[in-house]
């Protein structure tokens, strides 16, 4: 049984807390899958590598409404993948190597399971590896949902896991799920060529969002998109047939509550990801979790188990976002070295984005729930095509919102739709980490004209009180 003074669950997030103050301590890494975790592997970046080049593709065929006469000849998916995953899959074997020529760093590939209070047992491909630890980090990250009636019908499936390596760009791609992710992928796949459908129990798409964003989105997604709104799937099989283009062996067929049939040559599971958390015996360990299996920490990121902090998509504390992930591994790796002066985290201004087409961003409250919270609360609201840049795009579809607390002038939230809505939110951002109210946001600062973030000005200027 071998000894350390620190392990730590994942490679992704986990291994990022880890740098040189750590030298003097002997440190072991577990993880089943690559380096880089989740977020370099199947998730943020080679996501947005593809909805990049969607975007290449969306801009050749709509370049007419800038009088460009161009034609999209199609993407070749076999070289994009090269590009992306060539890349990434490298990054991932170099971080890996990078670890194991560290004299202090143990990698182990393999599953761990708790067997007693921070002991635990690694199953690696070459036999079993007991471990104990006098501190340990849960960073194992979670998993792609499946709903029973898809995983228990034998049909293929793809996951957010997966589909980004299929062979082949479907002609048909069926998407169960209303989400970013079913939202993103939808938006790529879309552009490389296939016809695709939509599958969500809720009446809009991105149901969690701003009211006015979810029905903007839901209505220009109808354009490109056969969706399915308010439905679920009942049941799916594999008919006989040729194998389809992406090598699944022949057509699916789905059947939805409603009894309508879908036919696809592509079935992606997008409903949502479930923490990892099952697979590690943490029971054993002491280990809380809550009812949705997620591991119950405080601000500073401890679990219920005496000297074991847990971060990222398996922790409870926080939204599953990367960004967030890495503040608290900045937290975690702060508090590991510094037990006496320790830091918490903080989840009062969490901003996140969506790069579908369009991209959305947002940070803070929605309108609805301004008006559950029962505040008094004014809104601002400019669309792009009322700035001048927004003329330069020739976009008639985005817009900024803004939510402001009527008697202090404090930002609540905002919600963008559009070109750079990701980049345009962070001006927000910094206003409410800091507690600038809307006015000395839109009076303070020079805003350059015809810079697009104009649109962010003047929905602050129409939030303020006459």
């Amino acid at each position: 049984m071998s000894h350390y003074d620190l392990v730590v669950l994942g490679a992704g997030t986990g291994n990022a807390l880890l740098d040189d103050r750590f030298s003097s301590q002997r440190v072991a890494i577990v993880s089943a899958g690559p380096f880089g975790g989740t977020c370099l592997n199947a998730g943020c970046i080679p996501s947005k590598m593809l909805a990049a080049t969607a975007e290449v593709a969306g801009s050749v065929r709509h370049s007419d409404r800038h009088n460009v006469r161009a034609r999209l000849e199609g993407i070749s998916w076999p070289q994009v993948q090269e590009r992306v995953f060539g890349r990434l899959d490298a990054d991932a074997r170099d971080g890996e190597q990078g670890r194991r020529d560290a004299d202090w760093v143990t990698v182990l590939r393999g599953h761990a399971r708790f067997t007693g209070e921070r002991e635990l047992l690694v199953h690696t491909g070459q036999g079993t590896e007991r471990l104990t630890a006098d501190k340990v980090v849960l960073a194992a990250g979670g998993r792609p949902a499946v709903p029973p009636v898809i995983a228990e019908s034998g049909v293929p499936y793809e996951t957010s896991d997966t589909v980004m390596r299929v062979d082949a760009v479907p002609a048909r791609l069926l998407v169960i799920g209303g989400g970013y992710i079913a939202a993103e992928l939808a938006h790529v796949f879309h552009e490389a060529g296939a016809a695709v459908t939509v599958v969500e129990q809720s009446d809009t798409l991105l149901s969690q969002q701003d009211e006015s964003i979810a029905e903007a989105f839901t209505a220009i997604a109808s354009s490109v998109w056969d969706l399915r709104l308010g439905r679920e799937v009942t049941s799916a099989e594999k008919v006989a047939g040729d194998p389809g283009e992406c090598g699944q062996g022949g057509t699916l067929v789905v059947t939805l509550d409603d009894g309508s049939r879908i036919e696809t040559d592509l079935l992606l599971v997008a409903v949502g990801r479930r923490p990892n958390s099952d697979t590690l015996d943490l029971e054993k360990a002491g280990i809380d979790c809550d009812d949705q299996g997620l591991v119950t920490v405080d601000r500073q990121l401890r679990t219920s188990a005496e000297n074991v902090w847990a971060l990222g998509d398996i922790a409870a504390d926080g939204p599953q976002l990367k960004h967030v992930a890495n503040r608290q591994a900045a937290v975690v790796a702060h508090n590991l070295l510094h037990p006496k002066d320790p830091r918490t985290m903080s989840y009062d201004v969490v901003p996140s984005a969506i790069f579908a087409h369009p991209q959305i961003a947002q940070v803070g409250l929605t309108e609805q729930e301004a008006r559950t919270s029962g505040r008094a609360f004014l809104t601002g609201t400019r669309r792009y095509e009322d700035v001048a840049y927004g003329w330069a795009l020739e976009d008639t579809q985005g817009f900024c919102k803004v939510l402001v607390e009527r008697d202090s002038g404090r930002l609540l939230g905002a919600h963008l739709l559009g070109p750079q809505a990701p980049t345009l939110i962070q001006p927000i951002v910094v206003a409410m980490t800091y507690g600038l109210t809307a006015r000395q946001l839109a009076d303070g600062p020079l805003w350059i004209h015809p810079a697009l973030t104009e649109v962010v000005e003047n929905a602050l200027r129409e939030s303020l009180p006459d």
